[in-house]
């Protein structure tokens, strides 16, 4: 388990959003649960799982784009720059960032991670509620639409982004069948 970086995002993320930092460690028990798919990224991925939000911290926001905020924050820490791709890149974060006209900055500052890291990621997030529980990817992009409204700048971005988040669920998902697991 990689200490430090809970120890990051619970300093960022428990005191001010209680909620937040719940998911955030649901994510990251979630990206645990995918170490038999990972091997030695294993525990890359639980830190980005469990960092993954800290761009929400009062702390840090910048641009208001968590992904954007939270993976610069994290580069001024010196954390390693795959975390930080993948703290950039989380959840179809490119499509959002269009959106909000952050695209071309998010693609210039921060590379894409491995495509299998990038649906390991996606598929902790979008299984997990805001609580810290268990979920389904349609359900949690209701959940989503629900909270910020369907014609929403993450309403509309979540409803854009769903092919893909529910293409990286299936491949995770695939994986885990293929050698017998269940995250």
């Amino acid at each position: 388990m990689p200490v430090w970086a809970y120890d990051l995002a619970e300093s960022l993320l428990s005191t001010d959003l209680p909620r937040r930092w719940a998911h955030s460690k649901g994510v990251a028990g979630k990206a645990r649960a995918l170490a038999g798919i990972l091997g030695p990224d294993a525990e890359m991925l639980e830190s980005a799982a469990v960092l993954h939000d800290v761009g929400y911290s009062p702390r840090i926001v910048d641009t208001g784009f968590h992904p954007l905020d939270g993976a610069r924050f994290l580069r001024a820490e010196n954390v390693d720059e795959r975390i930080v791709r993948l703290v950039a890149h989380h959840s179809c974060a490119l499509l959002e960032a269009e959106e909000r006209g952050l695209r071309r900055e998010l693609e210039e500052e921060f590379p894409l991670e491995e495509p299998h890291l990038v649906d390991a990621l996606i598929y902790c997030d979008m299984t997990t509620t805001p609580d810290g529980t268990p979920t389904t990817t349609p359900d949690r992009i209701a959940e989503i639409v629900g909270r910020y409204g369907p014609d929403s700048v993450v309403g509309r971005f979540i409803r854009r982004a769903e092919p893909q988040i529910d293409a990286a669920s299936r491949r995770v998902e695939g994986r885990l069948f293929q050698v017998g697991t269940t995250a």
